[in-house]
């Protein structure tokens, strides 16, 4: 990581996480190449174009892309190791790292911030690295989710490089590599079922913070938070909306597409709606008041923050319709996600995809809860075939079995398998909201739904 300039293959680069650290390394001056099936089957994928006209070479997922001259290859863990590139850089003794073992190396060589949680990381990650740029501490940047402001023809907006040696980055528990990694300050969002059992991601949580060398910042509100063991808890930073914190806001005013708040006498105005984002906000304002910025000065940065892409991205609100695309996928972003939307319309039909086989049957039992008590008897849902991006996953479990729950709940709930069916019934429903994850397509879906609902 010291050499002035790298060559590095990622194979899958287009992940999120994996297009990120492609970006930032190409940022920091290395030779950066890779692959990605996703570019093969969608050569107009957004990720390709802006990762090319940042330099970075693309190669089809052939093994053409490994050759001898390379210094690392990285592989993202949804390529499977059969696949001709893990070959290729065996045969020729390359020195190989898994995606989550690269980051936590590069987290090693900065003053590194961690979001953890089961949601809310890439709107938390992305809104602290934006407000720590407007306050000039030139941070760098490592996420997920696609900061709007940060994004450009050669930035997908997922990472940023700075002149300071402070990171944030967004610290995903799903593989388990964040017990791995060293950070100097980290904060925690919450603790709900997601890609592991609540215990056994608390346990990730508390090596996490084990591991944290100075601010703990988390959510008095989680109750699953709060079972964590007491010396993890010791001089933790705590924010709340309703139970008591030290960062506690308070005259919250939740409007369809702000919210105001106050914290310490201090007046906020946030530019996104809901609960759940004033709880990611809190978090960035307790971490940076923790380090030693004014609350005036995040006060005044702070409305200026436009959000993530398909994090509640809106494509069209007038008075008669509305049509948001969001990346909600487990059932505690899919219920804060409706949670928002209520506030904002009183019939809404709902398209949701599930991702993956493993995830969908893990979480059978707590979609059905979360869709059955979120739809209004007015609202309506739409459930599209679960998003499979290749691999080895048993396929026994469908949409059809996630339906049948919420349908014996005595809720409006059908499965469409073709989405054209739903663009040429689209006069039955004036507000849409789509959510899922990972298919980059559900973006283009929900500007047409928009586009077609505004020329009516």
């Amino acid at each position: 990581m010291k050499k002035n300039d790298l060559k590095i293959f990622f194979s899958g680069i287009g992940g999120s996480g994996m297009s990120a650290l492609a970006a930032f390394m190409a940022d920091k001056g290395h030779t950066v190449s890779g692959s990605d099936r996703a570019f093969e089957n969608n050569p107009y994928h957004p990720a390709c174009a802006a990762l090319k006209s940042k330099g970075v070479t693309i190669f089809p997922q052939d093994g053409s892309g490994i050759e001898e001259s390379l210094d690392l290859v990285v592989f993202s863990t949804a390529v499977e190791t059969d696949r001709p590139e893990y070959a290729k850089a065996h045969a020729l003794k390359l020195p190989v790292k898994t995606r989550p073992e690269f980051l936590s190396q590069i987290v090693s060589e900065y003053r590194t911030i961690a979001v953890a949680g089961t949601s809310g990381k890439s709107t938390t990650s992305g809104m602290l690295a934006y407000l720590m740029s407007q306050l000039g501490m030139e941070p760098n940047f490592i996420g997920g989710g696609r900061v709007k402001q940060f994004r450009t023809a050669s930035n997908p907006g997922n990472s940023i490089t700075g002149s300071s040696d402070l990171l944030v980055i967004e610290a995903c528990e799903s593989d388990g590599s964040i017990v791995d990694y060293l950070p100097e300050h980290t904060i925690i969002l919450n603790l709900e079922l997601d890609h592991h059992s609540v215990s056994e991601t608390a346990s990730m949580f508390e090596k996490l913070m084990n591991n944290t060398r100075g601010l703990k910042v988390l959510n008095a509100d989680d109750s699953n938070l709060l079972s964590i063991s007491a010396d993890c808890m010791k001089n933790a930073i705590t924010f709340s909306i309703s139970d008591p914190s030290q960062f506690r806001a308070e005259n919250i005013n939740y409007q369809p597409l702000y919210t105001e708040f106050s914290l310490s006498g201090k007046s906020f105005k946030l530019s996104l709606p809901g609960e759940y984002n004033l709880s990611n906000a809190l978090a960035c304002i307790s971490l940076l008041s923790g380090m030693g910025t004014d609350l005036r000065d995040i006060s005044k940065a702070l409305p200026d923050f436009n959000g993530i892409e398909r994090r509640f991205d809106v494509h069209l609100v007038d008075r008669d319709h509305l049509v948001v695309d969001d990346y909600a996928h487990n059932p505690h972003k899919i219920t804060a996600m409706m949670q928002a939307a209520a506030r904002l319309r009183e019939k809404i039909c709902y398209i949701f995809q599930p991702h993956g086989f493993g995830p969908t049957r893990m979480m059978k039992n707590e979609y059905i809860e979360a869709f059955s008590h979120g739809l209004r008897k007015e609202d309506h849902l739409i459930l599209l075939p679960i998003f499979y991006a290749g691999g080895t996953a048993s396929k026994d479990i469908s949409s059809h079995d996630l339906a049948a729950g919420i349908k014996k709940n005595g809720k409006s709930v059908e499965v469409v398998e073709d989405r054209n069916m739903i663009i040429k019934n689209l006069d039955k429903w004036d507000n849409y909201i789509i959510m899922g994850a990972r298919d980059e397509t559900l973006s283009s879906f929900a500007r047409s739904i928009a586009l077609l609902l505004n020329m009516k």
